[in-house]
């Protein structure tokens, strides 16, 4: 479901319900959602560095956890 028609539905929803503490409950909730969310601005440098992260993903190019791990344990060991 997109974000477009979960708005709707709420919207309906929301019109529907009579029950003031949750209508209360929900505006509190969102209103402070809102405030809450940031909007990151990335640098060219940052950019370049996902997008090479993706092509390196992409190609199978990276380690899971565990082999992290298991070469950060080995790296400590020396």
């Amino acid at each position: 479901m997109k974000t477009a028609e979960i708005g709707e539905k709420l919207i309906r929803e929301i019109n529907l319900s009579d029950n003031k503490n949750l209508l209360e409950e929900l505006y509190r909730y969102l209103n402070r959602e809102n405030r809450t969310q940031r909007t990151y601005n990335l640098s060219d440098e940052q950019k370049l560095a996902i997008e090479e992260a993706r092509e390196q993903i992409n190609k199978g190019d990276y380690l899971t956890s565990e082999e992290a791990n298991q070469e950060i344990d080995e790296w400590l060991k020396r």
